[in-house]
């Protein structure tokens, strides 16, 4: 996995309204989805044998699905009078290991 969709997903936490927050969480699942279909890529040009990357591949995978339910509830629900609350989608700081 990359830097870039967890760099990508601190400026979701950083959202100053719910359009912005829509927007750059949508950077953030091109960024993921791209990172999947490059693992994927590695394995369909025998670069790297499939058993060495199933456990990213549904990692990558498990993050896109992840990253997609806030953002399709945004898009969804009609905004709230508090805009700060981001639609009542919980942002949350992300957990690096």
């Amino acid at each position: 996995m990359t830097g870039t969709f967890a760099a990508n997903y601190r400026g979701v936490c950083r959202a100053r309204s719910k359009a912005e927050f829509i927007a750059k969480m949508g950077v953030v699942l091109e960024e993921a989805d791209e990172t999947f279909f490059w693992l994927e890529l590695l394995v369909v040009a025998e670069v790297v044998p499939k058993p060495k990357l199933e456990g990213r591949l549904a990692e990558t995978s498990e993050l896109v699905r992840v990253f997609s339910a806030p953002r399709q509830a945004a898009l969804t629900r009609p905004l709230k009078s508090s805009a700060s609350k981001l639609n009542g989608v919980a942002v949350q700081s992300l957990n690096l290991r």
